[in-house]
């Protein structure tokens, strides 16, 4: 079902409206269309529908672009956006309201808010009346003076409007159940649905995939789109995404700006991963490429029942992603970090190796700059820490293990062996000596393996480190 036409190339587009910033279930849908388009050769649209001038802004203009950019999710045409297309819209209602399709309504909105309240209090569904429609045979009132007119949509009266939702199956309504829609406001600019449909129409869209939110627009798009005699894409509506606790997502479990989960120590191409897993399943597959994804990607697998988001999966996918990345770029991710908060990375520690002793143990990179900072800042651990594992028998094992590593070869076989030299020497365990030992160079009672932290911080510091506790 899912399969595009042949005669057809694919076209898909995603379509925010910059009313705020690029959330996880707006990337889910950029990303499904996205590898759509790729999966069968086809064309990625950019489309930003900026008609509601009170909500947009320039900023979210840019928070959607940044966003997508992070992502990856590069876009084959566009940004195009609604504002600068006005000219065509009025073009088209022009050609509908010539052609029968389209027909002036003079009613006040105070007039229909009458109307709908009268209808809610006989029990009916509230409506247009259908006064200004023309009919046959109908005479129409006279148009009252100083009165801008609307534009409505003559939406057929009789029979349905249907369709084969690629995610949903087949939907049916009454054509009955939809009255004449507004196209156009008294001030002249196009509604959403009216902008909607020709733009899909205009820039050839071949499948539409977005949230089962615009569920209830598709049956009025579809029959805007006959009148005007333009091929009607396939739709498929992905369902809505919930939070950990089983409620609509808000911004305590995951609706944040895309952007936070950059700041949050997220790799782009692991949140990449966990999004295509919300409500779409290639077998038992969890971690898998981009390329991959897209290779498998189908509409048909995709799940008609609600997504549920997990902050748990998320972190472990993301910690999985960092085990796999080459230690130049996390070095550079953690250095990126350090820079931000002030911290000069470049201070003859190598953060390569830093990264390499910790990127089995952390879920994000904000854990493996927190790991870095401790490397080349100066540490200071806290006064309890130090309480806690810093005894005499601690203290004279460290003064005696200073004077080993002084003069000791500094590779991990040789750093090994001076810790287990004053071990024997002091009759102690090895917690006894690397604890303190811990604390006293990095700040922290766990580390790696504590051979492997001296070697990485390098003579120069370690001693400084134990002189200033002994």
């Amino acid at each position: 079902m899912s399969q595009p036409s042949p005669s057809r190339p694919v076209r898909t587009r995603f379509a925010p409206s910059p009313t705020g910033y690029l959330h996880i279930g707006g990337a889910r849908t950029a990303l499904f269309s996205w590898a759509f388009a790729r999966r069968h050769g086809g064309s990625f649209i950019l489309r930003i529908e900026d008609t509601d001038v009170a909500r947009s802004t320039p900023e979210a203009v840019q928070a959607i672009l940044d966003g997508m950019n992070w992502l990856g999710l590069a876009h084959d045409e566009g940004p195009f956006y609604q504002m600068q297309r006005m000219a065509r819209y009025k073009e088209v209602i022009q050609q509908m309201l010539a052609a029968g399709t389209a027909y002036h309504c003079y009613m006040s909105p105070e007039e229909l808010d009458r109307i709908r309240e009268e209808q809610r209090a006989r029990g009916e569904k509230p409506r247009y009346d259908g006064r200004w429609r023309p009919e046959a045979g109908k005479a129409l009132p006279q148009p009252p003076a100083g009165v801008q007119p609307v534009v409505r949509f003559r939406n057929p009266v009789d029979g349905a409007v249907a369709w084969d939702d690629l995610v949903k199956g087949r939907i049916e309504i009454a054509n009955a159940e939809l009255d004449d829609f507004i196209i156009a406001r008294a001030d002249g600019t196009p509604t959403y649905n009216f902008c909607v449909v020709v733009d899909d129409w205009d820039m050839g869209i071949t499948h539409v995939i977005r949230g089962d939110d615009h569920v209830n627009n598709t049956p009025r798009q579809i029959n805007v789109l006959r009148a005007l005699g333009a091929e009607v894409p396939l739709y498929a509506h992905l369902s809505m995404i919930l939070g950990d606790d089983g409620t609509k997502l808000s911004k305590r479990h995951g609706a944040v700006s895309v952007m936070q989960y950059d700041d949050d120590g997220y790799l782009p191409d692991a949140v990449i991963n966990y999004l295509a897993r919300l409500g779409w399943s290639h077998g038992d597959d969890e971690v898998f490429s981009r390329q991959q994804f897209v290779e498998w990607f189908d509409l048909d697998h995709i799940t008609p029942s609600a997504a549920q988001f997990n902050t748990e999966k998320l972190n472990w996918l993301n910690a999985q992603y960092i085990k796999k990345a080459d230690d130049g770029f996390l070095a550079a991710q953690a250095a990126n970090r350090l820079a931000r908060r002030g911290v000069n990375p470049e201070t003859g520690v190598s953060l390569e190796a830093v990264v390499a002793l910790y990127k089995d143990r952390v879920a994000n990179l904000n854990e493996l700059a927190d790991a870095a900072e401790l490397f080349v800042a100066d540490v200071h651990p806290a006064p309890e820490v130090i309480g806690q594992h810093m005894n005499d028998a601690a203290k004279a094992a460290l003064a005696s293990l200073r004077g080993r590593l002084a003069g000791a070869e500094w590779n991990k076989t040789a750093l090994s062996q001076a810790i287990k030299d004053t071990m024997a020497e002091h009759g102690l365990k090895m917690p006894q000596v690397a604890i303190p030992l811990r604390v006293v160079v990095l700040g922290v009672p766990q580390t790696p393996s504590i051979d492997a932290v001296l070697e990485v911080l390098g003579r120069e510091r370690v001693l400084m480190r134990l002189d200033r506790h002994l």
